[in-house]
């Protein structure tokens, strides 16, 4: 992710959620907050409750890649969240990918 920081520290996410606007569809749900730089922040929560280890990092392997793809349609100077819903344990790529942009589309995100 070339124009992308991750958001690491607890009080980063925490800030984003409060502060923040949220969308959700069946697989995501997305948090979004203007932040004062040139580049996207971005930050991935995916829970126990979505399943073990393994499940936990092929979601979040899937989420990244999915945004990374498609990284140059999206707006600069934001701060993103994605948290994985439970129904995210079996889905594709492909239907993850359609989840990340169609909550983008919903925010406005996308360049035109």
């Amino acid at each position: 992710m070339k124009n992308t920081v991750s958001l690491k520290k607890n009080y980063e996410f925490r800030h984003v959620y409060n502060r923040g606007k949220s969308i959700a569809n069946r697989l995501l749900v997305m948090y979004l907050l203007p932040n004062t730089t040139d580049s996207n922040r971005l930050g991935l929560s995916v829970s126990k409750k979505v399943g073990g280890s393994v499940v936990r990092s092929r979601v979040t392997r899937l989420i990244k890649e999915s945004y990374r793809l498609g990284e140059h349609k999206v707006k600069k100077g934001y701060t993103i969240v994605f948290i994985a819903r439970a129904s995210c344990n079996g889905a594709s790529f492909k239907e993850v990918d359609s989840a990340v942009f169609h909550l983008l589309k919903k925010h406005n995100m996308l360049i035109s």
